[in-house]
């Protein structure tokens, strides 16, 4: 099946949204700089440490044009981490990495520490609504939480660590070390929370695996870490990872070291978890779904595409009645976690 994908465009962020962002701690009166940092003199590819091209390019500026950036970044920085614009000497804007392949074609920072050489990276990107429905989705439904700011057109967005996909299954899965069951399970359970939320182009490119040292074993979490195709493509099977070609290697595995019980167990696990962090969320939810119900995110006829495909995969008419992307998503969450309440 052809997963090929035409550039989206991007959704403003309404009046509604706004509020609902202010109201959550998210509205933020940050510098407005992402097009400011297009004022670069030059790009230079930026090669990972094996000599392959990451496909970022790091971006050049004039020192008057790097000054006046590093102060509003650094100061956004420090907003971000801990709420306040005041910062000391010892951060430093250290570089800024441009990349055109995606969607938001967003910049990363990446902010020193003077005192220990420590250093951390943060994204700026176009403050597109359908990435930031997908960013509150992520933090109200999945055990992430997410940590991201809105001004106006700019997103800032916190760097999100772990393995990037692509590298994981093409250099750990063969590694001693490497639990192969829990890896399995994770992926099960990640397939299921992106269906259920309809996240969608779940390549091995667009999440990461955290690995966390335990007392015996190591423990695994798939994140994802692109939220541009939060419920905008009409093809179901878009919202689903284990049909992407280059996420094979993760299904092979599944099928090798899972039966379907032990897949349906995870299934249900997930859904059985999401439905507590509902009613742990339930107000602030509630305010999530009035606005996203009502949000133009996509073309109306993904809208009636994916209705039909949803209707179809749960056997149900459901899906019907609902005329936006956000209604689909409630109602899919509604329909999936029925499921596990019916056992």
């Amino acid at each position: 099946m052809d997963f090929a994908l035409k550039k989206k465009k991007y959704y403003p962020v309404t009046a509604d949204l706004s509020e609902y962002l202010s109201h959550y701690g998210r509205n933020y009166q940050i510098p407005v700089v992402y097009e400011e940092l297009h004022r670069f003199s030059e790009l230079y590819p930026l090669m990972d440490r094996d000599g392959n091209d990451t496909l970022w390019k790091t971006a050049f500026y004039d020192p008057i044009t790097r000054d006046q950036l590093s102060r509003r970044l650094i100061e956004i920085y420090a907003l971000l981490k801990t709420g306040d614009l005041r910062v000391g000497d010892h951060l430093k804007m250290a570089r800024v990495d441009f990349c055109e392949f995606g969607n938001s074609r967003p910049f990363r920072v990446r902010i020193v520490n003077q005192y220990n050489d420590n250093y951390d990276h943060f994204y700026v990107k176009i403050a597109d609504a359908s990435r930031i429905y997908g960013l509150e989705l992520e933090h109200l439904l999945s055990p992430n939480r997410i940590n991201y700011l809105v001004n106006g057109d700019t997103l800032i967005e916190e760097h999100i660590a772990g393995v990037p996909g692509d590298t994981y299954i093409s250099d750990h899965f063969s590694r001693p070390e490497t639990n192969p069951v829990r890896i399995a399970k994770e992926f099960v359970k990640f397939n299921e929370r992106c269906f259920i939320r309809l996240l969608g182009d779940m390549r091995s490119y667009n999440y990461v695996v955290d690995i966390t040292p335990d007392f015996e074993d190591a423990q695994y979490r798939v994140r994802a870490i692109d939220f541009d195709q939060q419920c905008y493509e009409g093809n179901r099977e878009m919202y689903l990872p284990q049909f992407f070609p280059e996420n094979r290697p993760v299904v092979d595995l599944c099928t090798e070291k899972l039966n379907y019980e032990t897949m349906k167990q995870y299934q249900d696990e997930e859904r059985t978890l999401i439905e507590r962090r509902i009613r742990i969320s339930s107000r602030r939810l509630s305010d999530f779904w009035t606005v996203f119900t009502g949000a133009e995110i996509a073309p109306e006829e993904h809208i009636l595409r994916l209705r039909d495909g949803l209707n179809q995969y749960h056997e149900t008419t459901a899906f019907t009645s609902c005329e936006t992307m956000g209604a689909l998503a409630r109602m899919n969450v509604d329909v999936s976690l029925a499921k596990t309440d019916a056992v």
